[in-house]
């Protein structure tokens, strides 16, 4: 049995390409999930792996390799998970199949590979904030509360309206109120 596994990292994404990729794949069922490939924690992905049923020639398919894992500590712990239970790899997008000693080797490679890039635009994105913070600007978010909001929650909070109110009338949740202005009532 073919089992697909589909992941996007927000929700502004879709998995259509890849469903429709690993459905054209064979697989007999696919699942789904949104979520960092850096963390390693993915109950989507566990639910995946315990799908598979050990030496029944079942194959995990991915549209491509970094959806199933962004380091290469990681993808090789899957792997030899796969490798131990007797359970085939494919990624589409990359032409591995682990059921070949090339396709093996080859998912070594890739795998190396993706790790490489991942740490590339760490560093480039680590470089880019320095930079930034070189010339005076600040990475992160912009600012949810401006000092016209802050007076604003002051004025509601004065007038007894409560904190919860208060939050929403500005936009913001109450956490981020009581960061702005810890001395608020609770």
């Amino acid at each position: 049995m073919n089992v697909g596994y589909a992941r996007i990292s927000t929700d502004g994404q879709t998995h259509v390409a890849q469903i429709t990729a690993l459905k054209a794949a064979g697989c007999d069922k696919i699942f789904t999930e949104t979520a960092s490939g850096a963390k390693k924690d993915r109950p989507v992905l566990a639910e995946a792996l315990a799908y598979l049923r050990p030496n029944a020639d079942d194959k995990l398919v991915v549209y491509k390799l970094d959806r199933v894992a962004r380091s290469l500590p990681h993808l090789i712990e899957i792997m030899d998970r796969l490798n131990s239970d007797g359970v085939e790899f494919q990624s589409l997008t990359e032409a591995i199949d682990t059921k070949t000693p090339g396709g093996r080797l080859l998912f070594h490679v890739m795998g190396a590979i993706s790790a490489f890039e991942r740490d590339l635009i760490i560093e480039r994105t680590q470089a880019g904030l320095k930079a930034a913070r070189a010339k005076g600007r600040i990475g992160g978010r912009p600012r949810q509360m401006t000092e016209e909001k802050i007076n604003a929650v002051r004025e509601l909070l004065a007038s007894g309206t409560p904190v919860k109110d208060a939050a929403a009338a500005v936009g913001v949740s109450v956490p981020t109120l009581y960061r702005w202005l810890p001395g608020a009532s609770r």
